[in-house]
Formats: structure tokens, C-alpha cells, sequence
């Protein structure tokens, strides 16, 4: 199984009124179901970790999870309300206002010796869980548990307007990286953390660090990786009509890791000794799958039917 811990929200998507007013539709989102919705769509069998409410919009996440076949047999349900995000696009990139305060996710605990670790071959975590102490040191306990047999993926998908200590929070996605295999950023993410440092720079330190793989995405500029072995490689954007970019990185993440899975390269040996031509062939499908999500709105990975690959 593939398990993706951390945030399970409602985006509410920019859209028109019949009069051409601005309005916002609600679409199920957060960055770590919209990965595990996207293996799972893809046909990985994948598992989602976190907190989802009862409440109204905690019943359209689980609806939505489970007609995807995400299992939620892991995830924590609870009373708290669910976490809310008003979503404007701005020049191209998604913007975000967070209404997160004593929410099911903000108050998921992770609950120790409920996940049989040795079946599970990877575990991604990421985003707006890891900015909180709280589900910071929560994701921690669970990666200590997985590491032992699982390979971590990590997206820091940062959200600069919920951070309210710089310095400590880059800290902290500095632990995370060091615990990670796969380290998937956009470069948004990467001028956030990393300021002027050149990608090529950073990629060595976090290779020489024990990372395997290290990829930052570049929206319509493709995506570029690193890998000690493999040695750099770079592929282009599809060209597709965009709707939005929303939920575009979570896709490219998500078709990543099925990819790698796919090519039976994901467990954290066999990542280590991946070939140049099969991890083009996963930053390929990755791009494609990320350029489908781009083509409708909201957070809407693809589904195996929609995607041609002989695999």
C-alpha cells in the first residue's frame, strides 16, 4: 500500500455567477489527499492518514476519498469542523486564505501501532499539516515508526501565509528533507526556503544528505530531478488549455510515486539504483498527469482510463 499523510480540505475554486460576478465553488481538496486520491485513481492501492470531520464538508471528503478508492480505514474522524480555503489565482499561481482554527486536521493524533508498516511501500507527508507543532511532531512519530521499511516522500508545499515564524519553520522542513527519500518542491517552494541558492546547489546537498531522488517542478517549464546514480534529467510541459493550476503539483506528485511503483523503483533500495531512462519515463507521466489536472478545475487528478501508458 501507498499511504499519504496531512491535510483533507474544502477548496473553495474561483468561478463566475450567471451575471459574470466573482463567486467560489466548493471542491474537495488539501495537498495530502489530493496526492492519495491521485495514486489511488491511478490504481496504487493507497491509504489516507489524517483528520477528517463529520460535519457537512467532512462527508463530501470522505464521499470523494472513497469514490476514488482512496481507504480511510486510518484516517481520524472527529467533530471538529473542517478546514476551509478561498482559493484566487494570481498571474497563474493559486493563492490561498486558510480558515484552519481547531479544525479535524489541526487536531488529528496519530495513533501508534495502527498502521502495519512492512506492508506499506511508501509514505508521502507534506503541506499545511507539518506548519502546526502540533501535527509537525505528529508526522515526526509517524515517520519514525515507517522509515524503518517504508520510503518517505516529502512536498514541503509551503503556505508562507500561515507561517508566523520563518526561521523555525524553515527548520523544520530542514528536519523533514533530512528524513525524506524523495523530495518533491515547486519552485515557488524552493525561492521560499532557498532563497537565491542555485537548484543544482541544494539538490547535491540534500543527495549528499542520503536523499535518493530530488525533483522541482517549474509549471509550464516542466520539471527537473536529481538523482545520484540517474544523474540529472529534465522534461518539458505538456502543452494543454489551462483551467486552473490547482491541485497540479499534488497530481505530478501522486502520478511520481505511481510511476516509481509501477517500475517497481519505489521502495527505497530499489530508488537508489533507478536507471536514467526509467525515471524519465516516471517525470514524463508525472508531467502529463499534472498537465490533464490542469485542463478542469479544482483539484481533479486523472484516472487510469484517462491516461494512455504501456507500462
Amino acid at each position: 500500500m501507498l499511504i499519504s499523510c496531512g491535510d483533507a480540505l474544502i477548496d473553495f475554486v474561483p468561478t463566475r455567477s450567471g451575471d459574470g460576478r466573482e463567486a467560489a465553488m466548493p471542491a474537495v481538496g488539501g495537498s495530502c489527499l489530493n496526492v492519495a486520491i491521485g495514486m489511488a485513481r491511478l490504481g496504487a492501492p493507497t491509504g489516507f492518514v489524517g483528520g477528517i470531520s463529520t460535519d457537512m464538508f467532512g462527508r463530501m471528503i470522505a464521499d470523494h476519498a472513497a469514490s476514488s478508492n482512496v481507504e480511510l480505514g486510518l484516517a481520524t474522524r472527529s467533530d471538529h469542523q473542517t478546514t476551509l480555503a478561498f482559493v484566487r489565482i494570481v498571474a497563474g499561481e493559486s493563492h490561498y486564505a486558510f480558515y484552519d482554527a481547531e479544525t479535524a486536521t489541526r487536531s488529528w493524533t496519530y495513533r501508534r501501532g495502527t498502521i502495519a508498516f512492512d506492508t506499506v511501500e511508501a509514505l508521502h507527508v507534506g503541506s499545511t499539516t507539518l506548519v502546526n507543532d502540533r501535527g509537525a511532531a505528529e508526522t515526526k512519530a509517524l515517520i519514525a515508526d515507517a522509515q524503518a521499511s517504508s520510503t518517505i516522500s516529502f512536498d514541503p508545499n509551503c503556505r508562507p501565509n500561515l507561517v508566523r515564524d520563518k526561521p523555525a519553520y524553515l527548520e523544520r522542513m530542514a528536519e523533514f528533507a533530512r528524513h525524506a527519500d524523495l523530495i518533491k518542491m515547486s519552485d515557488v517552494d524552493f525561492a521560499y526556503l532557498y532563497g537565491e541558492e542555485h537548484w543544482q546547489q541544494r539538490a547535491s546537498t540534500l543527495l549528499e544528505q542520503g536523499t535518493s531522488l530530488v525533483v522541482i517542478t517549474r509549471g509550464n517549464n516542466g520539471a527537473i530531478a536529481w538523482h545520484a546514480e540517474a544523474g540529472q534529467i529534465e522534461v518539458a510541459a505538456p502543452q494543454v488549455e489551462i483551467a486552473d493550476t490547482i491541485g497540479a503539483g499534488d497530481s505530478f506528485q501522486a502520478a511520481l510515486l505511481f510511476a516509481l511503483h509501477k517500475q517497481r523503483r519505489l521502495v527505497r533500495e530499489q530508488l537508489k539504483h533507478i536507471s536514467t531512462a526509467e525515471l524519465r519515463r516516471a517525470l514524463f507521466f508525472a508531467a502529463n498527469c499534472a498537465g490533464l489536472t490542469c485542463t478542469r478545475p479544482g483539484a481533479d487528478p486523472p484516472w487510469s482510463h484517462e491516461i494512455t501508458w504501456n507500462w
